[in-house]
């Protein structure tokens, strides 16, 4: 990958930061993110606002200690951990990897699936494409670079794209901001559901790992670290929030959501066919961008295992894209697997924010930099209620699948 450096200023810094901000944001915004989305706001209706603003204050608390601390330390998420606690890191590095790769064959078969509505492409052969393309990126003489302008453009095209649906759609806006203090109907499942898929897994290690590889490290950075985490969420935010304000408006209209592939219905029902191409194009941004950000995150984890293998992190990302195509090709999806990885994928979160907040307490491990407690105390909230999801999912989910 590129390398730049603490003191690197203008348009290449510039290019860095919007890169990783935009490489969170479009990592978070995948084909789950879609259809999250869409089914909780036909279950919820205007209410579903109230969660989006809870998982937005949820996102601040996780990713702003992460960055922060990251950023400081100079190292990435796993190394501060194995500081904290020995072991610790490289625990969570394998964890990282076993979700990434069962989450990426999701996302190369969301990848099918957009070019499957999008060019009437067979699934399978939209998969292999996409991956194809998603391995040319790695290939270039600048992944770095091609990874940043890449993120960007992705999540430039889906929010464009839905936008424009939001606003065919005609949603109830007032409403909308009305519900977002004032619910009717709470759900505890929605809220923790579009949280998990925020910034679960890998995804919130995802923009800080980006920075790092970049250069841009050490506590006078912090605070550029902390506008792109802001930006990042901003993004991911705004289209959830265009999701959102869609779905409304066809579930307003009382028109009825196909359970078979309801973000595809409300994008049809909003503008017709060519709501269903455009519903096919923000689907294969939203699973391209996830390929490419699960597989470069989930390789700076496991590179650091050995000594070696950080000399050849395209290669190991390159090979991370192509087996999660090949199983995907060969068996589909395993939703065993997926299942059961997604339980495992609730821990990595409460565990790898509780180590940053224990290294946010010793200035020694970031050199010299002093932590906001403040910011500290909101983040350990985070991370003893994603603890106890995690745990709730795991003993929901480990036996249904043990029978």
């Amino acid at each position: 990958m590129t390398n730049g450096s603490a003191g690197t200023a203008g348009p290449t810094r510039l290019r860095v930061l919007l890169g990783a901000a935009f490489l969170m944001a479009t990592s978070a915004i995948g084909p789950g993110f879609l259809t999250q989305t869409v089914v909780f706001t036909e279950r919820l209706g205007a209410s579903f606002a109230f969660a989006i603003l809870v998982s937005v204050l949820v996102d601040l608390a996780a990713q702003l200690n992460i960055w922060r601390v990251v950023i400081a330390a100079r190292a990435p998420a796993q190394t501060v951990a194995n500081r904290v606690f020995p072991g610790l890191g490289h625990f969570i590095a394998v964890l990282v990897a076993l979700g990434g790769v069962a989450f990426n064959i999701g996302n190369v078969a969301g990848a099918g699936l957009g070019l499957d509505a999008l060019l009437g492409l067979d699934v399978k052969a939209g998969a292999a494409i996409s991956a194809t393309l998603a391995v040319a990126l790695f290939l270039s003489r600048d992944a770095g670079r091609a990874m940043d302008r890449f993120a960007q453009g992705m999540g430039a095209v889906m929010i464009v794209l839905a936008c424009y649906v939001a606003f065919a759609s005609h949603p109830p806006v007032g409403e909308a901001a009305l519900r977002t203090v004032v619910p009717i109907d709470l759900d505890a499942l929605a809220i923790i559901t579009i949280v998990g898929g925020t910034v679960g897994g890998y995804i919130t290690f995802a923009g800080a790992h980006r920075l790092l590889d970049a250069g841009v490290a050490g506590p006078a950075a912090v605070g550029q670290a902390t506008r792109s985490a802001g930006l990042g969420i901003g993004v991911a935010t705004l289209m959830r929030i265009m999701l959102f304000l869609a779905a409304l408006g066809i579930v307003s209209q009382g028109l009825a959501l196909d359970p078979a592939n309801p973000p595809a219905s409300v994008f049809r029902l909003a503008a017709g066919q060519v709501g269903y191409r455009l519903f096919g194009a923000v689907m294969w941004a939203a699973a391209m961008s996830s390929i490419v950000g699960s597989a470069y995150t989930s390789v700076t984890f496991i590179r650091t295992l050995r000594p070696t293998w950080e000399r050849h992190t395209a290669a190991l990302i390159i090979g991370f894209i192509v087996i999660s195509t090949i199983v995907f090709l060969g068996v589909g999806r395993p939703v065993a697997v997926l299942i059961l990885v997604g339980a495992l994928n609730g821990l990595i979160l409460p565990v790898g924010l509780a180590a940053m907040l224990v290294a946010s307490r010793r200035p020694a491990l970031l050199n010299g930099y002093t932590h906001s407690r403040a910011l500290a105390l909101g983040g350990a909230v985070v991370a003893l209620a994603m603890a106890a999801l995690g745990v709730y999912t795991l003993v929901t989910q480990i036996p249904g699948l043990l029978r």
